[in-house]
């Protein structure tokens, strides 16, 4: 499975890195993916990182804020929030999916999926 952490409260403009664990998994062969919810909304996707990390896709609102990354060796993938926004609160989840295809911003394609993490924005 997948779990999450690194999820917390910040004010505006402030810096988080979540980070997703592959647990009984291994990540190396998956495409992770990050997205998120708000409650009554739709869960969008946020950024995504090819199982080698040759390549990486983000939503347009994380393009230039945040950045996606990942170390087969340590199992891990990260998400590094830079210049957070009220906006940008939510639940953020990490997620897996096979490695055709390294654009992963559709949650309907995923296989795995974490429990999520609670991201708070102060204005």
């Amino acid at each position: 499975h997948l779990q999450e952490d690194g999820g917390g409260s910040v004010q505006a403009g402030g810096s988080l890195k979540l980070t997703c664990g592959g647990y009984g998994n291994t990540l190396s062969y998956f495409t992770i993916g990050w997205f998120r919810q708000v409650p009554g909304k739709a869960r969008e996707g946020v950024a995504s990182i090819a199982s080698s990390a040759e390549a990486t896709h983000y939503a347009e609102f994380a393009e230039g804020r945040f950045t996606i990354s990942r170390d087969n060796s340590k199992n891990r993938a990260w998400l590094q929030m830079n210049n957070l926004k009220p906006e940008d609160t939510a639940m953020y989840y990490c997620a897996a999916k096979g490695p055709y295809n390294s654009r992963f911003l559709d949650p309907s394609d995923a296989e795995f999926w974490g429990r999520g993490t609670q991201v708070t924005v102060s204005s």
